[in-house]
């Protein structure tokens, strides 16, 4: 799952590109001296991973706290179900059921901080923005969201989303560096296979969840063994000393 997490994020960074672009490139970087620049787009990419790493921790305790329950393989099914309709249903008829339209009022804080912070050109800026760009409203991330709760634990949940963001620095880092990378058309193109592939990693979850054992796709859960040395029925043995 985390190949996953790693592919999703190298083809969701198109999706990034233009969403989160005009962020990345109202950076204030030092566009004289190369090794500052990279050090300030090094600091951004930091911020958005602790970001993630942070989102992932806290979602992948809810994940643990529904595995707890003996809950993991229902989980990953209904997780992989909740991706294909969000894939499937138009966002239009989602209505308030989007999950980009939740939390207007703290998104439009957070904007109006990170327009302040992109002012500034202090060494933090830099690690600050990244951080608080990770927290905008963003579908995929929401979908690496839900892998990061099928983890099942807050660490598999932390990992997860970090995979999730450092596929998307080397096209994000590019972009920063030279602007209009790869032409508009070409995203098009790209963007519309992003569901193709969530819709992909969607029946990946579900049939984890099956658990039909094949290999590394769908394993069978391992069920713990009773020794025959507990008996209950052979009678008890006492030795004395």
């Amino acid at each position: 799952m985390l190949l996953s997490a790693l592919i999703f994020g190298l083809l969701g960074s198109f999706h990034c590109i233009g969403m989160c672009g005009p962020i990345a490139f109202l950076l204030p970087l030092d566009r004289n001296n190369n090794f500052k620049k990279i050090l300030q787009i090094f600091l951004y990419h930091m911020g958005r991973l602790f970001s993630y790493g942070v989102i992932g921790l806290a979602f992948g305790i809810v994940g643990k706290s529904l595995s707890l329950f003996g809950l993991q393989q229902q989980l990953s099914i209904i997780i992989g179900i909740i991706m294909l309709l969000l894939v499937l249903i138009p966002k239009k008829k989602l209505g308030r059921f989007n999950p980009e339209n939740a939390g207007f009022k703290i998104v439009m804080d957070l904007k109006n901080y990170l327009g302040k912070e992109l002012k500034k050109k202090s060494p933090d800026t830099f690690f600050t923005v990244g951080f608080l760009n990770g927290f905008l409203p963003c579908g995929l991330v929401y979908m690496a969201v839900l892998g990061a709760i099928a983890g099942g634990s807050a660490v598999q949940g932390s990992l997860y989303m970090v995979v999730f963001g450092a596929g998307t620095i080397p096209l994000m880092t590019s972009a920063i560096w030279i602007s209009n990378i790869i032409s508009v058309k070409s995203r098009k193109y790209i963007r519309r296979l992003i569901p193709v592939f969530i819709g992909i990693i969607a029946v990946l979850f579900i049939l984890r969840g099956i658990g039909l054992g094949i290999p590394y796709v769908s394993p069978k859960l391992q069920t713990p063994e009773i020794s025959s040395e507990l008996d209950c029925h052979k009678p008890l043995q006492i030795t004395k000393s």
